[in-house]
């Protein structure tokens, strides 16, 4: 099942013509869709609007790259590391499609009434003339999409002779006892074919016509379809060389190579976090209201997240996806809602204790440039924490920059000490400190609003106060795992 961007809104009528006489009165002609593109495209421009709704941090460097090719009218494959949103990109172009568009009822390749293409749509318009049936076709429908695997055939990408309909009688010259693979399928829309060098080369040239003649070959017949589709592909940069390439005739047909990349700035890192976890699912039930992430949790997610990415003991061809900090800032949530069901809170808030989960959540994502054929994950595990460990003391550098804490700090003079954990409520961690001198400044500095300050956001700011504090070697801090104790 394919996943669009752009669904049918509830209440939204598809156009009133529903033969071909009755299309011809309204005015209606044939636009190819590569033209659809453009127009929409030029006009969301020229309101202001974004292009495409949704890619963060590709403002300036990948999507005007995007709107050249699709204003020259070029088939493009985008070339980037894993999890930078190629496949999130490939669908948002959908949004630039029409909304409707009308098709012959019946027709396999969504052909439009002005323009039939296939022996079956002229018949049936000699048959019924200005009385054939006409369909609406919603943009959603008209994308397709094939994750390119070793075992892909030219069949299932282009189509192949039917035994049925050999069977029922017709001859193997007859066009019509051709099934339709997925690409003449997706004619007037849009074809994705993902991971494309993973697609073995010999299955690779039953493209090049779609690319260049715009038309396709089927075993011995003389199938003339003069195809109407964009077709993008995606593609890692080491795919080139290690699981397999793209040939040179296939890339040279492609009109535009665009690069993708990594948010580049720790502000995209941050709305890309929000934009794409899904905490609104956990505890979205009657049970707990939806979890509450503190912006100076998400900035540490973000944070570990770059220093993975550029430390020098991880793989950088590999490259550490966004889905990596999808997954830290959902664990985390998880975590929250979690402690709220053990231990009674009121509203699930993040917490600095639930930071350490992440880690061993996140492994399996991260290729470590040592890790042969003996790989030490104990070493992995130690190094991810460590990056962790050094984003929050970013993190609380950034944020609390100037702020007097050391009415928090001289509560440890005495020996007095404060215990934390993965399932310690909050009143629990407050009751150990009593007052807190100046609590709604740090509050304030971290983003709470006066009217909206809880228990359980208060602890959270506290909670990253006293780390905060032992990053800086301001405190001590035992732990075992589960249990947290800061003292002097």
């Amino acid at each position: 099942m394919v996943e669009v961007t752009d669904v049918p809104p509830q209440g939204t009528p598809s156009p009133a013509p529903t033969t071909l006489g009755a299309l011809r009165d309204s005015g209606a002609v044939f636009r190819p869709v590569k033209a659809e593109l453009r127009s929409n495209l030029l006009a969301r421009l020229g309101r202001g609007e974004p292009s495409l709704p949704g890619m963060v941090g590709f403002e300036d460097t990948v999507l005007p790259e995007v709107e050249r090719a699709l204003i020259a009218g070029h088939d493009l494959v985008l070339l980037g590391e894993r999890g930078q949103g190629k496949t999130r990109l490939i669908r948002t172009l959908v949004g630039l499609l029409d909304e409707w568009s009308p098709v012959l009822v019946g027709s396999e390749l969504n052909e439009h009434p002005l323009h039939p293409i296939s022996v079956w749509a002229h018949r049936q318009i000699a048959q019924f003339g200005d009385d054939t049936p006409v369909g609406w076709l919603h943009r959603s429908d008209r994308f397709g999409e094939k994750l390119a695997t070793p075992d892909t055939s030219v069949g299932d990408l282009i189509g192949d002779v039917d035994p049925i309909k050999v069977a029922e009688g017709r001859t193997l010259g007859d066009p019509e006892t051709v099934h339709y693979g997925l690409v003449p399928r997706t004619n007037r829309g849009i074809f994705s074919v993902n991971e494309l060098p993973d697609l073995a080369e010999r299955i690779q040239v039953a493209l090049l016509n779609v690319l260049e003649e715009r038309d396709i070959q089927i075993r011995g017949y003389r199938v003339r379809l003069p195809l109407d589709l964009l077709l993008v592909a995606s593609a890692n940069p080491e795919d080139y060389t290690n699981r397999g390439r793209i040939i040179t005739p296939l890339k040279d047909r492609f009109g535009a190579e665009v690069r993708t990349h990594y948010p580049l700035e720790l502000a995209d890192e941050i709305r890309l976090l929000h934009q794409e976890a899904h905490t609104a699912w956990l505890g979205g039930d009657a049970t707990f209201e939806r979890p509450l992430i503190p912006e100076h949790l998400a900035e540490i997610i973000a944070r570990f997240t770059r220093l993975v990415r550029e430390s020098s003991h991880v793989d950088q061809r590999s490259g550490v996806s966004a889905r990596f900090a999808i997954a830290g800032l959902e664990t985390v949530a998880a975590s929250a809602v979690r402690r709220a069901a053990i231990a009674g809170e009121t509203r699930p808030v993040a917490r600095v204790v639930d930071l350490p989960c992440v880690v061993p959540a996140s492994r399996g994502k991260v290729e470590f440039a040592d890790s042969g054929a003996d790989p030490d994950d104990e070493r992995e595990m130690e190094i991810l924490e460590h990056l962790l460990r050094q984003a929050t003391a970013q993190t609380f550098r950034a944020r609390c920059a100037g702020l007097d804490l050391t009415g928090l700090q001289e509560h440890f003079t005495g020996g007095e000490t404060v215990e934390s954990g993965e399932l310690v409520p909050a009143p629990a961690l407050l009751g150990q400190l009593g007052t807190i001198p100046k609590l709604a400044e740090l509050l304030g500095r971290l983003g709470v609003p006066e009217g909206e300050q809880s228990a359980e956001q208060a602890a959270a700011a506290v909670e990253f106060a006293l780390e905060g504090l032992y990053l800086t070697r301001r405190l001590a801090k035992d732990t075992d795992g589960t249990r947290t104790v800061y003292g002097a």
